[in-house]
């Protein structure tokens, strides 16, 4: 029988030619990722006395391979990771032997730390990947080729693990690889190579197994010593994302980082963007000293001869060659969090040392993982990987990932919690809006305000159903329009007969709802107008997003604070009784949460407190912010 991959034979090469290969371990949990790195460790003598004494030690009281060493125990250093026998975090091991220096990072099998796994193999120049000969390809599987895949890893090996479980039978192994061959074939993997082995055991892991005649390819070890992984980062033009500005005294000013790409000499101009200004380098400083040049992976600062503005979070690179510069682009996400990605929800992109406001616009696809089809999503739920367009708050440079990963790459971040929800990796700018400009008007907001005799403000009024938000919201406007102010009111229910009636009352049309909601409220005060919105607005993160729409000094946040037993009391239009029979879903207070503002600029608690002086109390907080005098 044909196997579907031809082996890899072993080249002469000048061990001292190839560089240090950065390898990460992956696949489903218990397929032995962390039991192979023991074993190779121990078979090249990399085990230290104390080491070996504490794995026969921890393998009588907690192993997993009966009387032999578990040295799966080498790698899993959290007492919770021995507790459970599993990998939670991402342990690293270095090591050299006599033709090439390794850097191991054992990934998590569980799909609860596919962060972990996407960390490791951001890093990673080539991806073994366990499968367990007796289970085949699992989701997990699938799930972690395709992050190597979208990390820019082109090589792969496919190391078919414990196969004397199933009697060291050929037709298993090429069942497997045949499989794999199937599934990665569209991933763009340079090259992928299947080794039958045991790790327990060590057949085929440094040393060739008899017990497999049948296989004629290297091991994993001589395959590791030998692939050439190429790095052409120092081949391509330069970049030099800003990490910091260096100011080590009065006379000296320099942009530090480290060259992502390329080479830079003395004198060579280069531009500085998003700015397009440009400049000539003058120094080139190193660890230690001055430099005549520093390509890929140096990290320098340089000292340009032109008195140009340069920031942290700016980009250097070759004049001619210059990356993308843009607030909008195509990029592969890969969510992180239990918390579902949200299109519209404002989060924090951290990319090339800027961190800058980003929203999904548009969610194109979620990509299956059995059958990588393509499909039709609104949302992402945690370890699943979909295709969006992003925008964020103002033009950064990049490079798409499939040509740099340093600076193609990127990540969210949950505004609130401060969590990594997503790994994202930019496949190319979106120009479509780049006839597009602001129009200078001849009358300003400031002009306006002039006319009104009153500040402008965003009153927003959160609270459950039925709480009293629209209610309060009309009294006060009259309190308002009597003293001759101009108002304009929002209401969560009108607004859906007419600019958000295409909408729903799913978590991501609530969302988009109140996206849509804030920019007409910031119109308005640009009219001039204190606006009076009333929405249940149930999430901290769009109240957030439309306060830094509108500003912090606008935008007043009031929380309607009516117990949730009171609101079903009310119920005046019925909505809580139908809810609760089931009749209405994704109900705020029912079978959707309502997360209350922590700290909001008024808290009105409606227990015991009469509508006049809840008016009452509002108009006096916008007295006391100057709210009816101009300046």
């Amino acid at each position: 029988m044909n196997r579907p991959f031809a082996p890899i034979t072993p080249v002469a090469t000048d061990a001292d030619s190839l560089p240090a290969l950065r390898i990460v371990t992956c696949g489903a949990v218990d397929d032995g990722k962390s039991t192979l790195i023991g074993r190779l460790l121990h078979e090249q003598d990399l085990i230290f006395d104390d080491q070996r004494a504490a794995l026969v030690r921890d393998s009588a009281s907690r192993g997993a391979a009966g009387d032999e060493p578990d040295y799966a125990l080498l790698l899993d250093g959290l007492a919770a990771e021995r507790e459970q026998g599993i990998t939670i975090d991402v342990a690293y091991r270095s090591f050299a032997t006599a033709r090439r220096a390794f850097v191991v990072a054992d990934a998590p099998g569980h799909a609860q730390y596919t962060r972990n796994m996407a960390t490791a193999a951001s890093t990673a120049d080539l991806a073994v990947l366990l499968v367990d000969a007796r289970k085949g390809l699992r989701p997990q599987t699938r799930r972690h080729a395709i992050i190597a895949s979208l990390f820019g890893l082109r090589h792969i090996v496919l190391a078919v693990n414990k196969i004397d479980l199933v009697d060291f039978n050929q037709t298993v192994f090429d069942d497997i690889a045949r499989a794999f061959g199937d599934f990665g074939r569209s991933l763009g993997f340079a090259a992928i190579h299947a080794i039958p082995l045991s790790a327990r055991h060590g057949d085929n892991v440094s040393s060739s197994s008899l017990r497999l005649p049948w296989y004629r390819g290297p091991t994993l070890l001589d395959h590791l010593e030998t692939v050439a992984v190429d790095d052409v980062r120092a081949d391509r033009p330069f970049r030099l994302p800003v990490q910091w500005i260096n100011r080590a005294d009065a006379d000296f000013r320099g942009a530090a980082g480290t060259v992502a790409q390329g080479r830079v000499r003395l004198g060579d101009p280069v531009a500085v963007l998003p700015s397009g200004l440009t400049a000539t380098v003058a120094r080139i400083v190193g660890g230690n000293g001055d430099l005549i040049e520093a390509q890929a992976g140096d990290a320098i600062t340089l000292v340009l001869g032109d008195a140009v503005d340069v920031g942290r979070g700016d980009m250097l690179s070759a004049t001619r060659d210059r990356p993308p510069v843009a607030d909008q682009f195509a990029a592969h996400l890969v969510w992180l969090s239990d918390e579902p990605l949200y299109p519209g929800r404002s989060y924090l992109m951290k990319i090339n040392h800027n961190t800058v406001p980003a929203t999904v616009t548009e969610l194109k696809y979620r990509i299956d993982i059995d059958t990588l089809a393509r499909l039709a999503a609104k949302t992402l739920a945690a370890n699943e990987i979909g295709v969006g367009n992003l925008s964020i708050a103002r033009p950064v440079a990049f490079d798409a990932y499939a040509d740099n990963r340093d600076t193609g790459a990127f990540i969210l971040i949950d505004r609130a919690s401060n969590d990594t929800v997503a790994a994202g990796m930019i496949d190319f700018a979106l120009r479509r809006a780049t006839n597009i400009h602001r129009h200078d008007q001849t009358v300003s907001p400031a002009a306006r305000t002039a006319l009104m005799g009153h500040k402008p403000a965003v009153l927003w009024f959160t609270g459950l159903p039925a709480s009293g938000k629209s209610t309060l919201a009309n009294r006060i406007e009259a309190a308002l329009h009597a003293r001759g102010v101009h108002t304009l009111l929002l209401d969560g229910d009108n607004i859906r007969h007419g600019l958000n009636k295409d909408l729903g009352f799913t978590e991501s049309d609530r969302v988009e709802n109140i996206r849509r909601a804030g920019e007409v409220a910031k119109l308005m005060t640009e009219a001039g107008l204190i606006v009076l919105c009333a929405f249940i607005s149930p999430f901290a993160a769009e109240r957030r997003m439309v306060r830094d729409l509108i500003g912090n000094t606008a935008f007043i946040e009031i929380f309607v604070d009516t117990p949730l037993a009171e609101c079903i009391a009310r119920d005046p239009k019925g909505l809580y009784r139908r809810a609760q029979a089931g009749e209405i879903k994704n109900f705020t207070g029912v079978d959707q949460p309502y997360e209350p503002p922590r700290q909001p600029d008024l808290h009105l608690s409606t227990a015991g407190t009469d509508v006049d002086t809840l008016t009452a109390r509002v108009v006096a907080e916008l007295e006391r912010r100057g709210l009816f005098t101009t300046d």
